[in-house]
């Protein structure tokens, strides 16, 4: 077994597995939503989210202030921890990508139904739901996912008491690779 570690300074390496990724994004139905503002201020509210061939759908009504903004800079975050899933607490994704907003009839066809019943595993609400959806100002948001930071806490926790073997972590991100020793010589730290 590897041996404990002596700080959290390097935590990139505790990445989530695909799969457990795939099995949040899956189950999971809220998001942190994020964009710039006009004047470069970040900005976030929580949505509901559906997790879609590989890409993020959101919706939102088109006069928002978060769509005036993704129509001028399409570039966004989302961040979906596993907090009140199966999977328990302790794991997060962040994803940033670019936001593609459609207003078409063919997009809202398939997507108001599949995101109602995500959302709603009774029928009747599903329909109820998806009712209220459907207006004339309501666009769907698909976020196209560029770069993924993952976070497994569990094998953060292992690794401290020496029990994660080396081949669970992942590679270290730049963060802890390039900027981590910089920011250690800057500091005068080992």
């Amino acid at each position: 077994m590897a041996k404990a570690v002596d700080d959290y300074e390097m935590v990139s390496v505790y990445n989530l597995e695909d799969e457990d990724r795939e099995a949040l994004l899956s189950s999971h139905a809220e998001c942190t939503f994020n964009w710039s503002t006009r004047e470069g201020w970040p900005m976030g509210v929580i949505m509901s989210f559906l997790w879609k061939d590989g890409r993020f759908w959101l919706t939102a009504g088109a006069h928002r202030h978060r769509i005036s903004a993704v129509r001028r800079d399409p570039r966004v975050s989302i961040v979906v921890t596993s907090t009140g899933t199966k999977l328990g607490a302790g794991r997060s994704v962040t994803a940033k990508g670019r936001c593609i907003i459609h207003e078409d009839r063919e997009t809202k066809q398939w997507f108001y139904p599949a995101f109602s019943s995500h959302l709603h595993r009774d029928p009747k609400a599903a329909a109820d739901f998806q009712e209220f959806l459907d207006s004339p100002l309501r666009v769907v948001l698909e976020i196209v996912p560029e770069k993924w930071i993952t976070y497994d806490g569990t094998k953060m926790f292992l690794d401290s008491v020496g029990k994660l073997p080396e081949e669970r972590k992942g590679p270290p991100l730049s963060s802890d690779s390039e900027r981590l020793a910089r920011e250690k010589q800057r500091r005068g730290v080992e």
